[in-house]
């Protein structure tokens, strides 16, 4: 009598009878055919098929006593069925892992389907690649674009709108603020007169070429001065102190007449000191006098 032993859960010997012995299940004789002995009990090969065999999860056909059977947490597969779901591998002998719906997948094909996928390209990021990650998404390095150009941003500096990403170049272009002097991108910094905005480098003083930002500065039509350039080559000056009217600090009112000019406090009586602006005067031999002072002359 020959024997051959399988092993595992539910396990059997298949074996040669040579004696009188019959199939448990059918009572065919078993004398000089092959037999299975199966938990003390005894069968033919087609009995053991049709009542003993476990099932191969992969193909639903029983698992025969002449079949190599593999089994893993109460499950069970023909040897040639054992094979990876989704590259077809087989995985004899092979690490593996159950997933869903009770396939075998290889380890690589595990690790790649489990990989996050690159928003760009939508192909799994594996190890060892180089990616670039922004609020939970991420991308292969090169499929890192700009959205209006469509070059490698990588791992350069960029600025997300909404869905989109920009390159600083683009962004710039598309979306920055216009300096109203030069008018070219306003990216950082800058400065606002009369709702326009300006580079602080172009917001200078027309005279002396000094930045204007934070300074007192006077605007004459399209020009800006600082307060010294202003007084020395734009402002009027006052035809009774001598100097620049500026505008700024004590005496911002300005009093014109004819062609001449005066600070508000400047504009007075010649005889009496007596201040005149707002108020009546007289012009005589080209002086200034309140209205009672050229009686008395």
């Amino acid at each position: 009598m020959a024997f051959h032993r399988h092993t595992g859960p539910g396990s059997y010997t298949v074996g040669t009878m040579s004696d009188r012995f019959d199939c448990h299940y059918c009572r065919d004789p078993l004398q000089g055919k092959k037999y299975v002995q199966k938990e003390g009990r005894h069968c033919c090969v087609k009995c053991f098929e049709k009542f003993c065999a476990n099932t191969c999860i992969e193909c639903k056909k029983p698992i025969g006593a002449d079949s190599k059977e593999l089994h893993f947490k109460n499950r069970y597969w023909h040897d040639s069925c054992f094979r990876c779901f989704k590259c077809s591998t087989s995985l004899v002998n092979e690490p593996f892992m159950l997933r869903e719906n009770n396939k075998v997948w290889c380890s690589n094909c595990t690790a790649t389907e489990d990989a996050p996928r690159c928003k760009g390209c939508f192909k799994p990021i594996i190890a060892g690649d180089q990616n670039v990650e922004y609020k939970k998404m991420v991308w292969h390095k090169d499929c890192f674009t700009c959205s209006q150009c469509k070059q490698v941003i990588g791992s350069g500096s960029f600025f997300p709108k909404g869905d989109d990403f920009y390159c600083v170049s683009c962004h710039e272009h598309k979306f920055a603020k216009t300096c109203a002097k030069c008018k070219n991108p306003i990216t950082s910094g800058g400065l606002t007169y009369q709702e326009q905005p300006w580079h602080s480098e172009c917001f200078i003083c027309s005279n002396c070429k000094k930045q204007l930002g934070g300074k007192r500065f006077t605007a004459v039509e399209d020009q800006f001065y600082c307060v010294d350039c202003y007084k020395e080559c734009v402002a009027k000056k006052c035809a009774g102190c001598k100097n620049p009217i500026t505008g700024f600090g004590r005496g911002t009112s300005v009093v014109n007449y004819e062609d001449e000019s005066w600070h508000d406090y400047c504009f007075k009586c010649t005889k009496c000191a007596r201040g005149l602006a707002n108020k009546r005067f007289v012009c005589h031999n080209g002086k200034i006098y309140c209205a009672e002072c050229p009686k008395r002359l």
